[in-house]
């Protein structure tokens, strides 16, 4: 089994019990690849260097990073310098022989550049360029597979390889937990999301209200139907590994004993490949 860890960056998430967690996976004779975020950390250090954090919305409500050249330069510093290479010095101190990647290496997540998206402003619908992002097309899948054979432990970070329209390469940022969800699709492993709640909430102010599991597709309605703010992103990513042949998604807290572990055992709230079936069967009745 291999499995797909992804850890949030928000201030909330301590990553210190997913780290001891994938530590007794590995030793268990399990693969493991660790991804990461890093939003907060790269807010923090913009802010240091005197630079206002950019966000827009999409005409579809949904919120992100827009990633302007002096961003772009920070986001590069924080993402695959600081807080990887933390990452894998933990996991060294744990027993872990970790090897730290960034989507540029040996091309292993790459798609086309997006320099300029469509955003929402004032009740109106525009376009903003000089981004730098992009959406993952292709994940090299064979170097995670060479490093993991070789016994070493991947710590993959954003940015990913954009193509540029004269045929060049440049490092474009992407979202971390779409990233996650390539590479689990990829790999056809289960992909557990460690944030800073216990799960998907039906009410996202009320704990009690978890959603436990979604494995057929009117489930997944309700759950996209709950799912606000930063938490849209991830179902959105959810849906998208489960689209690309990943086992399963759970969405769980990084802040309990063993949280991989006890996401694996069905803590969280897991999502299952089931959940597109109908719409999968819809689209090929409409082929037809």
């Amino acid at each position: 089994m291999t499995v797909v860890v992804k850890i949030g960056g928000a201030r909330a998430v301590d990553p210190e019990g997913a780290l001891a967690d994938v530590a007794s996976l590995v030793e268990d004779g399990e693969d493991v690849v660790l991804t990461h975020g890093g939003s907060t950390a790269v807010d923090e250090t913009l802010e240091e260097l005197g630079q206002e954090p950019t966000y827009v919305e999409t005409p579809g409500g949904v919120v992100g990073r827009f990633t302007d050249e002096d961003a772009m330069d920070v986001f590069k510093m924080v993402m695959p310098g600081k807080l990887n290479t933390d990452l894998v010095e933990s996991l060294q101190n744990e027993g872990v022989d970790a090897v730290g990647l960034s989507g540029t290496d040996g091309k292993l997540l790459s798609g086309k550049r997006k320099s300029a998206v469509r955003v929402k402003e004032d009740g109106k619908k525009k376009i903003k360029r000089g981004d730098h992002s992009g959406k993952i097309e292709s994940v090299n899948a064979d170097l995670l597979e060479t490093v993991l054979a070789g016994g070493y432990t991947p710590v993959v970070s954003v940015p990913m390889l954009g193509t540029e329209k004269s045929g060049g390469y440049t490092a474009v940022n992407a979202d971390a937990d779409r990233a996650a969800a390539a590479i689990a699709g990829a790999l056809e492993a289960d992909l557990v999301v460690l944030t800073d709640v216990s799960g998907i909430y039906e009410d996202p102010d009320d704990e009690s209200t978890k959603i436990d599991s979604a494995a057929t597709p009117a489930e997944f309605e309700g759950v996209k139907a709950a799912a606000e703010g930063f938490m849209t992103k991830k179902v959105m990513a959810a849906e998208e590994a489960l689209e690309g042949g990943a086992s399963s998604v759970i969405v769980a807290t990084a802040n309990a004993e063993g949280p991989i572990t006890s996401a694996l055992a069905g803590e969280g709230t897991t999502l299952e490949p089931g959940v597109l079936e109908a719409e999968n069967e819809a689209t090929q009745e409409a082929a037809k």
